[in-house]
């Protein structure tokens, strides 16, 4: 499974995630990562279980966010600076969450197929966010990175011309595209 073009995030602080799941994989995310904070392992566990047929069907691969010892119910994990080594490559993609260049060498070094590097502008979907690091600093990443880079936080329609202008393999819009009427739609806007 590749890493491109809309990363979709299913977050449960917007809505049920399953249904936002699914409606992202019909707006054309090629990337679904699932993200429950503060849920017990089972319910994160049963939500990709219920999405996991909707992103197979699709071609979409599912990653489970922090937490590890369920990559072997989606197709991968995507873990934050603070959440423990990478699990064994066998068992999935394997995503980091990074924020600078020695984060990303870090990632890379410890085998990470892809890397999520932001927050690239302010975002609220994150409660102790770092400050933004900007489209310098992205491009920067982009530029020096052996794997794909996910750029997240903060990034809307408008500014997604100038995410992609640095060569960031994938982007993630939350707030936009889960906070608005139809999912979907705004998902195949932000392809």
């Amino acid at each position: 499974m590749v890493i491109a073009g809309l990363y979709g995030i299913a977050d449960a602080g917007f809505g049920d995630p399953v249904a936002l799941g699914r409606a992202l994989v019909l707006g054309g995310a090629r990337v679904l990562q699932l993200r429950c904070k503060g849920w017990p392992e089972a319910r994160v566990a049963e939500a990709a279980r219920a999405l996991k047929p909707c992103c197979a069907a699709a071609g979409v691969a599912l990653l489970i966010n922090d937490h590890p010892q369920l990559i072997g119910i989606a197709d991968g994990v995507h873990l934050g600076q603070g959440d423990g080594p990478l699990p064994d490559r066998a068992l999935g993609l394997r995503g980091r969450s990074t924020h600078d260049l020695d984060q990303l060498a870090a990632a890379v070094a410890e085998g990470a197929d892809y890397v999520g590097f932001g927050p690239v502008f302010g975002t609220t979907t994150k409660e102790g966010a770092l400050p933004p690091r900007g489209l310098d600093a992205l491009a920067a990443v982009v530029a020096a990175s052996t794997v794909p880079v996910a750029a997240i936080g903060g990034i809307t329609p408008a500014r997604l011309p100038a995410v992609k202008a640095t060569g960031a393999a994938s982007w993630a819009i939350i707030s936009a595209i889960l906070g608005a009427p139809d999912p979907a739609a705004a998902a195949r806007a932000c392809r």
